[in-house]
C-alpha cells in the first residue's frame, strides 16, 4: 500500500509528529535517518510483520507511506487500514 500526506508547519515538527504517531499506534521503529523512517508492526492475528517506510518530501510537503506484510499475497487489508489509521492520527494531532 503507498499513499501520500501533505503536512503542515515545520518539517522537525512534522517529523515528529510522525514518531509519536508510529509508536503510539503499536509500531517499532526499526531505522532512521533524515527524512526516512522504517518501522516494523506485527498483527494481532498470526503475529506477522509488516514493514511501514516513510520518507519526508520537504520540497513538496509530503510524507510518502509504504506499508507492505513481509509475507504472503494477501494482508486482508490490514497495510491499507494501518495507512489510513496514520493519515487520521497525522490530521488529529495538527
Amino acid at each position: 500500500m503507498f499513499s501520500s500526506e501533505a503536512f503542515n508547519g515545520s518539517m522537525d515538527t512534522s517529523w515528529q509528529r510522525v514518531r509519536q504517531v508510529i509508536v503510539t499506534s503499536g509500531g517499532h521503529i526499526e531505522m532512521e535517518e533524515q527524512g526516512y523512517l522504517w518501522a516494523s508492526f506485527t498483527t494481532k492475528w498470526l503475529r506477522f510483520v509488516d514493514d511501514v517506510e516513510l520518507r519526508m518530501d520537504a520540497d513538496s510537503h509530503l510524507i510518502q507511506v509504504r506499508s507492505a506484510s513481509r509475507l504472503g499475497h494477501s494482508d486482508f487489508g490490514v497495510n491499507r487500514e494501518r495507512v489510513e489509521k496514520l493519515r487520521l492520527l497525522l490530521n488529529q494531532q495538527e
